[in-house]
């Protein structure tokens, strides 16, 4: 009976799941969901006007071009093709702009059920209640529905970890045969995301022990190491060339042109050029100072802050049991040392609860070491720390505690957190593609202030259109607002100009105090910023809609 409540409730997280991610999701978790794929591939598919990180500039490529082009290029390809075809006349729009490289992230989320449901009765948990646990996770909700290179980062460390925990129907472990797979994902991985060798660490070290354990003979030993490199290796050649072509604009047709060049020189060509993007990635990351410009944090801030964010309970749980693994251990060392027996077995034979508590703090532990500690980075470990809370020895004792967490999660993070900005880019949209602005040709400025960066790519404005101009004005102080905002008023000459300034409400007093005025104004409900929070006093009274709202404010003339 509660197997089958289970998969009822799982069914129908995994529905609204689908259905929220096309409703669509107005929170705005981190720029990085935009501009580490979809607004990059919108200006290079569908010739859009839109912001390039500096990642993605030929002069400082940081990051991979191969899983942006499959994910969020695809999709964008898909549209483009459809309206060629003229299937739909309007499929470009900023709708399908955000929903279809999410819509490809969310089904690509269900990787981590699968990996779950395969998983569990390797590591003794109870398979419908560790998927109630995944599906139910705000994290799974929100973090993974989104265009985020840890999204793909969790769905690989997800992947590795069905490849490395394989078992005999006798109930034995069995031979790892997945040599060459381990080897491409372990390198696809860390190309999209060099921390990946954090995560990969503990699942790699038990496959070799599962191996060492298993085998005989040192040729099957040196057979499984060489297809697991050589696998490597070609897929870190696939990255590479992919990578090279991309930042260096370097055409096969070009390379051939240049006086008939033989193989030997194309090769030597690329070689000149080429891009290895992890390394600069880590060249970079590791410099305290670059680390810095994006904010630095104790290195503890992953332990004892972003774990309880993300996992609330099921972290304070872990931690606790790791604590008591830790005691049980050192005491186990203490016998053995006084009895001269080897020592104890803690990785390969201990399967169960003390390996997967290594497969989530390890990688924490590697991740505290970095000044530089955001919540998503963690994502990944939602698998093992899910698989741990699941055993059956673990009872959930904190269900309601879990439920009321995660749907404050959801709301926060889902809804709330810069949730006015997407559904007033939307209405931005609209109104730059409205008939009556398609009559009679009209420039528009629009002014961001206070807010998360815009991702234009959603204006959906043709790199050849100069009728729009974005300003973004992050937080800038009130008095360089003020100038600027003058400034613009000042310079309002041709009669079909239309700025409009986009400000949280709880700093909406600055714009009103710069000495001019509006013609009109929008409120986009709700709109939380943590970097200018509402105050309690104000939300108290009868002004918390302002406070918590978005204002698309028109410059008069």
């Amino acid at each position: 009976g509660s197997a089958m409540v289970a998969r009822a409730l799982w069914a129908l997280l995994a529905a609204l799941r689908a259905g929220w991610c096309l409703l669509p999701q107005s929170g705005y978790l981190h720029p990085d969901e935009f501009f580490q794929a979809p607004e990059v591939m919108a200006g290079d598919i569908l010739n859009l006007q839109v912001y390039y990180p500096w990642e993605f500039l030929s002069s400082s490529p940081c990051r991979t071009v191969v899983f942006p082009l499959m994910t969020s290029g695809v999709t964008y390809w898909v549209i483009k093709s459809l309206q060629q075809l003229d299937i739909c006349s309007s499929c470009i729009n900023s709708y399908t702009l955000l929903v279809s490289p999410r819509l490809l992230f969310t089904i690509f989320s269900f990787i981590l059920d699968y990996s779950v449901y395969q998983l569990a009765p390797f590591w003794g948990a109870d398979p419908w209640k560790a998927l109630v646990l995944l599906a139910g996770s705000y994290v799974t909700l929100v973090f993974y529905t989104r265009t985020f290179t840890n999204t793909l980062e969790g769905l690989l460390f997800a992947l590795l970890m069905v490849l490395v925990s394989s078992r005999k129907s006798s109930g034995s472990s069995a031979e790892p045969t997945s040599s060459s797979l381990i080897g491409v994902i372990t390198t696809a991985g860390f190309f999209n995301r060099p921390t990946f060798l954090a995560f990969a660490l503990m699942p790699l070290l038990y496959w070799a022990s599962l191996i060492v354990d298993s085998q005989k003979s040192i040729k099957t030993l040196i057979n499984h190491f060489l297809k697991l490199i050589l696998c490597a290796c070609f897929t870190a050649i696939v990255f590479v060339t992919a990578d090279t072509f991309y930042f260096t604009s370097v055409s096969l047709d070009n390379l051939y042109s240049t006086n008939k060049s033989s193989l030997i020189d194309v090769i030597a060509q690329l070689h000149e050029k080429m891009v290895v993007t992890p390394f600069n990635f880590l060249s970079y990351n590791l410099n305290p100072h670059n680390l810095a410009l994006h904010g630095s944090h104790p290195r503890v801030t992953h332990f004892t802050v972003n774990g309880v964010m993300l996992f609330g309970i099921l972290h304070i749980l872990a931690i606790g049991a790791g604590f008591k693994m830790l005691k049980k251990y050192v005491h186990q060392l203490m016998l053995v040392r006084w009895c001269y027996h080897g020592p104890p077995g803690l990785l390969v034979h201990s399967e169960g609860s003390p390996t997967l508590l290594l497969f989530y703090f390890v990688p924490l532990a590697f991740l505290s070491l970095f000044s530089h500690q955001e919540p998503r980075f963690l994502i990944p470990l939602i698998l093992p720390l899910v698989l741990f809370s699941a055993s059956p020895n673990r009872a959930v004792k904190w269900k309601l505690l879990l439920v009321l967490f995660n749907l404050l999660g959801a709301l926060v993070f889902g809804c709330l957190h810069q949730g006015g900005l997407i559904p007033c880019l939307f209405h931005l949209e609209q109104l730059i593609h409205s008939p009556a602005s398609s009559s009679h040709p009209r420039h528009y400025t629009l002014l961001f202030a206070h807010t998360y960066m815009p991702p234009r790519s959603l204006l959906n404005i043709k790199k050849t259109d100069m009728h729009v101009e974005v300003i973004d004005m992050a937080g800038s102080g009130d008095e360089t607002l003020c100038q600027t905002v003058e400034q613009r008023a000042s310079n309002f000459t041709c009669s079909n100009c239309h700025i409009f300034i986009i400000i949280p409400g709880t700093v909406r007093a600055t714009v009103t105090k710069c000495g001019v005025s509006f013609r009109n104004e929008t409120l986009i409900f709700p709109h939380l910023s943590m970097e200018d929070p509402p105050q309690i006093p104000v939300l108290s009274s009868g002004n918390w809609r302002s406070q918590l709202g978005l204002y698309i404010l028109e410059l008069n003339r």
